[in-house]
């Protein structure tokens, strides 16, 4: 073609890419922004650190009730009260069984594993009122409360990112309507909804997560239509829509890739929440069924003995703080990732 020649359009150069281009060049930009992510969240430390927290907690919430002798709803009542013993660490001087008790004639120490001739035994965390492994209690009900809680955020994120997108997306009239239906919910306080629903339904796992569920899903809402607003005019989805792509697969092939890490952060932030109520709702007696295993519950027993025997309360603390703390750290860190 000459230096000056005028350039005249060919109609091959208005044909709509293919199906397959569109989903290659879609893939390859999610990929990179993924890997981006990806790196600056594992130059956190404190991101590092609360993932690490998590993993441990989960791993042992899986094998933590299997790594005693002694099953978690067995009952001993003659050992029952009995105070941490571990292997090793007796053979020092600590936790080796002994407990001081305070009388009305003063503080008495008495060792009650020598007392029932049990010096072979070890029960790390103790036992309850009823003789139970309190190490395997307490791992089972992490690994309760963690089902629950994950159980509900993702059900919550389902719905709220779905209900979030479709609002947001459209727009409009629809946006209006959808959102008036978001303030008639959210206008009744999340614990008076829980409380009265768990008065009516019976008490268990799966009334905890509906609970949970009833309201849970609002917020998650809001970030997601609050993220669609944002990349919904941006140039890649403009040229979607030029494309001809079709509504759907501006939504999910284009929109929800791109929102993914607001959403990832909520939900980091909505499983201690959720572990929190759970725990609530059991310590209030409208959680787990009496003699089940949970968080929730096992704060409960510990707290009505913990002027006596604080051990009962002190490791069931320690991993709902542990949770909380985890799952804070890595939220951080995914939130400044994606930002």
């Amino acid at each position: 073609m000459a230096e000056n020649a005028i350039y005249i359009p060919q109609d091959s150069d208005f044909v709509p890419a293919s199906e397959d281009h569109k989903k290659l060049t879609s893939s390859e930009a999610v990929t990179g922004s993924k890997n981006d992510m990806r790196k600056r969240f594992f130059a956190q430390k404190s991101a590092v650190a609360g993932m690490v927290i998590l993993i441990l907690l989960t791993f042992l919430a899986l094998i933590g009730p299997y790594l005693t002798t002694h099953s978690y709803d067995d009952q001993q009542l003659e050992r029952a009260n009995l105070p941490p013993r571990a292997p090793v660490l007796s053979s020092w001087g600590i936790m080796d069984g002994s407990e001081t008790i305070n009388k009305t004639d003063g503080k008495v120490t008495v060792n009650r594993y020598e007392e029932l001739g049990i010096m072979d035994e070890y029960y790390i965390f103790g036992t309850d009122n009823l003789g139970r492994d309190m190490f395997a209690r307490a791992f089972m009900g992490l690994r309760v409360s963690l089902i629950i809680a994950l159980a509900a955020t993702v059900i919550n994120l389902f719905i709220g990112m779905n209900f979030g997108v479709i609002s947001g997306y459209f727009g409009g009239m629809t946006d209006i309507i959808m959102q008036r239906i978001i303030d008639i919910i959210g206008s009744i306080p999340t614990l008076v909804v829980v409380t009265l629903l768990m008065l009516v339904l019976q008490p268990g796992m799966g009334s905890i997560i509906i609970a949970l569920m009833l309201s849970g899903w609002i917020e998650m809402s809001r970030i997601a239509r609050a993220e669609v607003f944002k990349v919904k005019e941006l140039e890649y989805i403009q040229a979607a829509r030029t494309m001809g792509a079709s509504h759907r697969h501006i939504i999910f092939r284009e929109i929800m890739p791109n929102i993914t890490g607001k959403l990832v952060t909520q939900i980091m932030l909505s499983i201690p929440s959720a572990v929190f109520l759970e725990a609530f709702l059991s310590f209030v007696g409208l959680g787990m069924p009496a003699g089940s295993c949970s968080l929730g519950t096992l704060l409960t027993d510990g707290f009505s003995n913990v002027l006596l025997h604080i051990y009962k309360l002190l490791p069931t603390a320690a991993l709902m703080i542990l949770l909380m703390i985890g799952c804070h750290l890595v939220a951080e860190g995914l939130k400044k990732a994606s930002e």
